[in-house]
């Protein structure tokens, strides 16, 4: 099972299309390797063994007779649950919605996958609504993380982390409207994009949210994002389709005259972690010396900024927790339910204005910031994984969300951000860094993530079930 659960994506294609390898085979291996974490991580939502295993012998005939879908064509991907899949409910994490009906239509991303040959796996876990950096959900209970069980993956797509560290398969399809593919990244040890909003076409579009890969390596997510980012019509934010795909010329960043800017500190937020720091700072100067101009530079986010995105968030959700009836907002966990209601309850329409104003000054920031450099590079998160049990950091629903500072901006400031792991903490956590690029620039950022991939220090053999 290690074996099959260690290739990349495209070492599965590489071997299918020479038939090395049998999508049949590799998949019956992987559903055992699920049976084997499952228990332990609780990272599927729903897991569709029969209809995984019809799609890897479609794939299977399709190779054998040359003709393959494309170089995703029975690869096993797994898709979060808030990602429409037909046939499937999409309750959104929560018992709220435990009666959700099931999905007529795919959802875009969900949509090109299935158009490509993948074999679909299952739906991975979320906390309710989306709206917690946990693997803790009313719904689906509590989701681990793999390194250490006691520890948590965060969110919102902490069933997709969980997932690519236990090796369910090579592609995972996340979502990230503050940081939900980028601190899972860090917290479990994965590459994940954020990318441009628009650049991967979803339903329904809403601000700063976009969906993205978190695999083991960037050269997987470009793979993955190759196909995504294939346009829909159903996005109305969706960009024009890359000239070129993203998985060619990963290799090809020359470093020598590329301009980083070294964001170490937010200043807002949460107090940077001692070992987060040192792996920043490492990252810095292992980029430098490989050629690159890495500039320190100040934060351009404010606590103002990042009290107006919160807020904003809060009016968000208390708008949709509102319309529930008495009886469905008993069953949304109550540590969400507080977060939405405390302050957001009594918020007047010039309350949201404002908070929207800042969100749109942190944006403005955010751009300005970049502007300067090619690149800019900081810490992903500001603190290790925390327990498993927890809804957020410190567990105060009236401050849910301070360690979203270096995330949230290029959500709103729709820039291309990406996490890849840098090294480990002295108890085993893995820390990942951050880049963050200009807008469009979703294959800089996939450059720049392949060239400290080759920088970074040895990295540790994924976890085993025991």
């Amino acid at each position: 099972m290690a074996g099959v659960s260690n290739l990349t994506a495209a070492q599965l294609a590489s071997g299918y299309a020479r038939a090395e390898l049998s999508p049949v085979e590799v998949t019956r291996e992987l559903l055992e390797r699920i049976d084997a974490w499952e228990p332990r991580v609780n990272a599927l939502y729903r897991l569709h063994r029969d209809a995984a295993l019809a799609q890897a012998r479609a794939a299977e005939a399709r190779h054998r007779a040359g003709a393959a879908l494309g170089p995703l064509d029975g690869v096993a991907v797994t898709i979060k649950e808030n990602i429409a899949t037909r046939g499937d409910p999409a309750p959104i994490g929560t018992r709220a919605n435990d009666d959700a009906p099931a999905q007529a239509d795919d959802a875009p991303p969900a949509a090109r996958v299935r158009e490509a040959g993948a074999v679909i796996l299952g739906k991975t876990t979320m906390p309710d609504y989306g709206m917690l950096s946990s693997g803790l959900s009313s719904l689906h209970g509590v989701t681990r993380n793999p390194w250490r069980l006691d520890r948590n993956p965060s969110g919102s797509s902490s069933g997709a982390a969980a997932a690519a560290v236990a090796g369910y398969g090579p592609l995972h399809i996340g979502t990230d409207i503050g940081g939900s593919v980028r601190l899972p990244a860090t917290h479990c040890g994965l590459f994940a994009l954020k990318p441009s909003l628009g650049r991967v076409p979803i339903h329904p579009p809403y601000m700063g949210r976009v969906a993205g890969p978190m695999t083991r390596s960037v050269e997987d997510a470009a793979l993955l994002l190759d196909v995504i980012a294939r346009p829909d019509a159903r996005d109305f934010m969706s960009l024009p389709p890359p000239g070129k795909n993203f998985r060619g010329g990963l290799d090809a960043l020359d470093p020598k005259g590329i301009s980083i800017g070294f964001i170490a500190e937010m200043g807002a937020g949460l107090m940077v972690h001692p070992e987060v720091r040192a792996a920043a700072h490492a990252a810095a100067a292992a980029l430098e010396a490989a050629g690159c101009r890495v500039e320190p530079v100040r934060s351009f986010l404010t606590e103002e900024m990042l009290d107006g995105v919160c807020r904003f968030f809060e009016a968000r959700s208390h708008n949709d927790f509102v319309q529930l009836s008495e009886a469905r907002r008993a069953r949304v966990l109550p540590f969400v339910a507080e977060w939405c209601t405390w302050r957001a309850a009594e918020f007047s329409g010039r309350d949201v204005m404002q908070a929207y104003s800042q969100v749109m000054a942190m944006r403005e920031a955010a751009v300005a910031a970049t502007a300067r450099h090619d690149f800019l590079l900081s810490p992903t998160s500001p603190i290790l994984a925390y327990e498993a049990e927890l809804p957020a950091p410190g567990d105060d629903p009236h401050n849910a969300l301070p360690h979203i500072a270096f995330t949230v901006p290029y959500n709103m400031s729709e820039q291309p951000a990406a996490s890849v792991n840098w090294s480990y903490s002295t108890a085993g956590l893995p820390i990942g860094v951050q880049v963050i690029g200009r807008r469009f620039d979703d294959a800089g950022v996939l450059k720049l993530c392949r060239l400290i991939e080759t920088l970074r220090p040895p990295q540790r053999d994924w976890p085993e079930p025991r």
